[in-house]
C-alpha cells in the first residue's frame, strides 16, 4: 500500500515541490512548524531511516542541507531546524524547516502559515533561492 507521502510524489495528491531529482524530493508541509516548513522524501518507499542504503540517506541529507541554506536565507531565520520522526507517515522523511528558538521544535503547536496564498509564496521563494544557489536543475518550475 502506497503511503501518502508516495501518492503526493506520484501526483495522486497535490504538493508544493521546492525539489526534484532522480531519488529524492521535497515538499512543503501542509502542516508548517513555522512558515518554510519542507518534508525531504525519498522517492522509494523505505520505512525507517535505519534501513535506508547509505547512499540514499547521504542524498537525503545533502538536499535537507541545501534547503536548510536557503531557508535561512529567504525567512531570515537564526538556524534551520533537522528532524526526522516517521511515526506519522511509514515513509523516511527528513523535516527541515526555518528555526529562532526551542519553541520552534514544538510540534505540538505549529506555528507557520497554512493558507495556499503563503505556502505558494514560501514554495516560490525557496525555489528561487535553491536556483540561485546552484540547484537549478533539481528545481520544478512550480
Amino acid at each position: 500500500m502506497s503511503t501518502i507521502f508516495t501518492k503526493i510524489i506520484d501526483g495522486e495528491i497535490p504538493g508544493r515541490f521546492v525539489w526534484s531529482d532522480e531519488s529524492v524530493v521535497a515538499f512543503l508541509d501542509v502542516r508548517p512548524q513555522t512558515t518554510g516548513h519542507v518534508l525531504v522524501v525519498p522517492r522509494r518507499e523505505v520505512d525507517r531511516w535505519t534501513e535506508a542504503e547509505p547512499d540514499l540517506l547521504e542524498k537525503v541529507m545533502r538536499v535537507a542541507q541545501a534547503i536548510g541554506h536557503a531557508q535561512v536565507q529567504v525567512f531570515g531565520s537564526a538556524r534551520a531546524g533537522l528532524t526526522v520522526m516517521g511515526f506519522e507517515v511509514p515513509h523516511l522523511h527528513v523535516h527541515v524547516w526555518p528555526v529562532n528558538s526551542m519553541a520552534d521544535y514544538d510540534f505540538a503547536h505549529p506555528q507557520g502559515a497554512t493558507d495556499d496564498e503563503s505556502l505558494d509564496a514560501a514554495a516560490g521563494s525557496l525555489r528561487e533561492a535553491l536556483r540561485r544557489a546552484g540547484h537549478g536543475d533539481a528545481v520544478p518550475t512550480d
